[in-house]
């Protein structure tokens, strides 16, 4: 609880439906929990496990938006999380970039999206003491997507 340890699924998909109305597009994503990598194989492995997401029964997390809305200055995208089986609302902060050409003629849009969850919500409660008292694992875990999509048409 000392420090943050950050990781990133490499395996991944998702799909964004643009809309007119911005507040109608829908966002689904699925990451592969065994391609979990925080730079640790020792830790990596010991995510994979039951202690942790399950993966060889739960291979996926998942989210699928239900709504797009503004708050202020702000968009928030809603939606549903499932991690180990388990679903639960989340709110994630979306901070779009904007739309862009790249070098190869591709038209790419970008944003970032945020959220915070309590681990323990989805089924994910291993930790152990500490020697100098407290715990191994803190509760909340901020999700980030860093996100760049192709049009498709």
């Amino acid at each position: 609880m000392i420090a943050k340890v950050r990781g990133k699924f490499e395996k991944f998909e998702a799909t964004f439906v643009t809309a007119e109305n911005p507040l109608e597009s829908t966002v689904t994503a699925k990451a592969e929990v065994a391609s979990i990598n925080t730079g640790e194989p020792n830790r990596d492995g010991h995510l994979r496990t039951g202690d942790f997401f399950e993966a060889e029964k739960f291979p996926y997390i998942e989210f699928v938006s239900t709504g797009v809305r503004v708050d202020g200055d702000d968009f928030k995208v809603d939606g549903d999380l499932t991690i180990k089986g388990t679903t639960k609302p989340v709110t994630f902060d979306f901070e779009f970039a904007g739309f862009q050409s790249d070098p190869y003629g591709n038209y790419k849009a970008g944003a970032t999206a945020t959220t915070k969850i309590k681990r323990e919500d989805w089924g994910l409660t291993y930790n152990a003491a500490l020697e100098g008292g407290g715990v191994l694992i803190g509760s909340d875990v901020t999700i980030t997507i860093e996100l760049e999509a192709a049009l498709q048409a």
